[in-house]
């Protein structure tokens, strides 16, 4: 019988997404049901969770499973990923989604509000990275996409708590891969920044959140070893800063550098 490709166990295992009551994680939710994958989608509000199982399982495709968890909890992330292991089977991908963008100007925002904001944001993506890997390093293959932000580059006014937890949540994504990137090639970890959606944390003329799902839902089924540590806006590849010597050498050459890889269609 021939074993399975790190691909094609990847979409037999369970998807896990956080933040998945609404938004981007709904529809996250609904285009990886439709791809064939179980889901598992964390949220605070289970009657939110509910309303999605209902859009997710109208393809027909595949399962959509409610947990309430709050990712900020440590505990209660390891409690629902015994669960999963349990229940519905090993999983094998995790989206990141999770995250709250209060506006809150500096001068105004309580320390213990700061923190709270650090503690969903950047927590949650620690919180269920760290157990997810745990399940993932046993066959060495999973896919891991934390959903980022261009706001620790460029920060809005009353954004300092949200722009800090996504910016850590980026430079978190790049010490995991110089930690376990050798040891572990198979468990491909990328960053994903989907562009400003029409969501309660978005922008009225911001993007569909349908449109934005579709993309994150294929990249992470495109399961790649050389994706490891890449960062993708919306549906292509953000090249990593190259240094003068490179860009001198490529001129000398004349060549272009690298080119930007699309998630496929």
């Amino acid at each position: 019988m021939k074993t399975p490709s790190p691909a094609e166990q990847i979409k037999e295992g369970i998807a896990v997404i956080t933040g998945a009551g609404s938004g981007l994680g709904r529809a996250l939710s609904c285009a990886l049901v439709a791809e064939g994958v179980n889901v598992v989608g964390f949220g605070r509000r289970i009657e939110a969770l509910a309303e999605t199982k209902y859009e997710a399982e109208q393809s027909g495709k595949a399962s959509f499973t409610p947990m309430q968890v709050d990712v900020s909890e440590a505990s209660e992330v390891r409690r629902a990923y015994n669960e999963i292991g349990e229940i519905n089977g090993r999983p094998t991908i995790l989206i990141n989604n999770a995250g709250v963008y209060p506006h809150r100007d500096s001068l105004s925002e309580y320390p213990e509000d700061f923190m709270q904001t650090m503690a969903i944001n950047l927590g949650g993506v620690v919180n269920c990275t760290a157990t997810a890997l745990q399940y993932m390093k046993e066959s060495g293959i999973g896919r891991i996409i934390n959903v980022g932000s261009f706001a620790d580059i460029a920060p809005l006014p009353a954004s300092a708590a949200y722009s800090v937890s996504k910016g850590a949540g980026q430079i978190y994504v790049r010490a995991l891969v110089a930690d376990i990137g050798d040891r572990l090639p198979n468990i491909v970890i990328s960053t994903w920044m989907p562009g400003a959606l029409a969501t309660d944390m978005g922008i009225p003329e911001g993007l569909k959140p349908e449109v934005a799902a579709a993309w994150g839902a294929k990249l992470a089924l495109w399961h790649d070893p050389s994706l490891n540590g890449s960062v993708f806006e919306m549906n292509q590849e953000v090249p990593p800063t190259r240094g003068l010597k490179s860009k001198v050498k490529d001129m000398l050459l004349l060549r272009r550098g690298p080119k930007p890889r699309m998630i496929p269609s």
